[in-house]
């Protein structure tokens, strides 16, 4: 069941479950397409990649991530994921935190014009 979801300039997230401290979305990213490199004060986050390859950004680290495996974005880490593939990326995204909500995202570069200090 989809809880919550949103179209986004790269693709769409849906929220699939959700509680106190926690939240879990599936992502997909369109081919050629990225999300902002990006801070959050409150969560950290685990990609699991289900289908395609994420290029992922943490802090200083790029890695290729495939399908059946899996990364950390420890909180406070500056961090971005990418579609360089030419199929759809699909991640599920586990949040964990005091506070998961859509405004603890700080963009420090974006392709679509969004950052905001």
């Amino acid at each position: 069941m989809i809880l919550d979801s949103e179209q986004r300039p790269w693709g769409a997230w849906h929220v699939i479950d959700v509680a106190d401290g926690y939240k879990i979305k599936r992502i997909h990213v369109l081919p050629g397409c990225r999300l902002s490199l990006q801070t959050h004060e409150h969560r950290s986050e685990h990609w699991v990649v289900i289908q395609g390859a994420a290029t992922c950004t943490v802090d200083d680290t790029v890695s290729v991530v495939r399908a059946g495996e899996s990364i950390d974005v420890p909180l406070g880490a500056q961090h971005r994921l990418a579609n360089d593939g030419a199929v759809e990326l699909v991640i599920v995204e586990v949040q964990l935190g005091a506070y998961t909500g859509e405004d603890d995202i700080r963009r420090l570069d974006d392709d679509y014009g969004r950052c905001r200090g």
